[in-house]
């Protein structure tokens, strides 16, 4: 048995073989699987609000434990940004597989993500706007 710190490390659920492991928490990575990873943020800057993220290989389920945060869709056309959905504690939101997303915090955050992470891109908001903290 393995105790493990879920804000200190992210779980990954293997594709194949029923295995799981304990490793480090990215947004981007080539390991194959499902990663769980919590985290508590107090910022939009730890939180990285000021980039956009899209997984590719999977939806994203994203769970509010305390606090809140709001998901911003980008449009589908990708000029623009859809009405954000605010989370509340036990609220959670599933990301579309491919669809480009940012989270913004309302304060102190305790947030879960379950999705997988290979081939994930990042980019930066074009206008700079959405750091606070």
């Amino acid at each position: 048995m393995t105790y493990v710190d879920l804000f200190q490390s992210a779980v990954r659920l293997a594709e194949v073989g029923g295995r799981i492991e304990v490793g480090e928490r990215r947004m981007v990575g080539d390991a194959p699987g499902w990663q769980v990873a919590v985290f508590r943020v107090e910022t939009d800057a730890e939180l990285h609000a000021d980039l956009w993220e899209m997984h590719p290989s999977s939806d994203e389920v994203v769970c509010v434990w305390s606090g809140g945060l709001r998901i911003v869709l980008r449009d589908a056309v990708g000029d623009g940004e859809g009405p954000p959905v605010a989370l509340g504690p036990g609220g959670a939101f599933v990301v579309p597989r491919g669809r480009w997303h940012r989270l913004e915090a309302d304060g102190p955050v305790e947030v879960m993500s379950i999705g997988v992470r290979t081939g994930t891109h990042l980019e930066p908001r074009a206008d700079g706007v959405g750091v606070r903290g």
